[in-house]
């Protein structure tokens, strides 16, 4: 399985990707954010739509890889708000051809929680994107579109295991 960790800058989706594949024995998170600080040194690190683009194309790589594989892996995406629907479509298309289910995560909360979060984070100087800010966040969240394919809307306000255990519900639904 696939899974997409959506949602703008600052809305708890690393936070999420992180809790998931530590309570999962066959899961991994591919992070965008240390991939790319890895890939392109500070004199061609961007933030541009064009290296991002290339980098999760790169991790989609490796997910195929991990699942050709081993079927039984469950490969988290995150760093990549897919606030941009040919962004998610992209992920279908590759799920498609590599006929494993394909399920996105939307991360949401309130502009003031991100606000708090993302001003946390520039003074902790704890993120590795450096481009991240509640402007950016405003930004983006102005030129979001919808999420073009089914997906789960979490409200990461509410306490993390609350947003676990509904996360794991809508991976592995239980069988009624």
């Amino acid at each position: 399985m696939l899974v997409a960790m959506a949602g703008l800058p600052g809305v708890g989706k690393s936070t999420l990707a992180r809790r998931l594949a530590a309570v999962l024995p066959r899961a991994v998170v591919l992070d965008k954010d240390p991939i790319r600080a890895a890939l392109f040194p500070l004199p061609t690190l961007e933030y541009s739509t064009l290296q991002d683009d290339f980098v999760v194309d790169l991790m989609l790589q490796t997910a195929g890889y991990l699942l050709d594989k081993d079927p039984a892996w469950l490969v988290i995406l995150d760093g990549r708000p897919f606030s941009r629907a040919y962004q998610v479509l992209r992920l279908a298309h590759f799920c498609e051809q590599k006929a494993v289910p394909l399920r996105v995560i939307h991360c949401t909360c309130p502009d003031e929680a991100a606000r708090q979060r993302l001003e946390l984070a520039a003074r902790q100087n704890s993120h590795l994107a450096a481009n991240r800010s509640y402007a950016l966040y405003l930004q983006m969240k102005a030129a979001a579109e919808p999420v073009p394919v089914p997906c789960l809307e979490i409200d990461t306000t509410r306490p993390v295991q609350a947003c676990l255990f509904q996360a794991l519900d809508y991976l592995f639904p239980t069988q009624s």
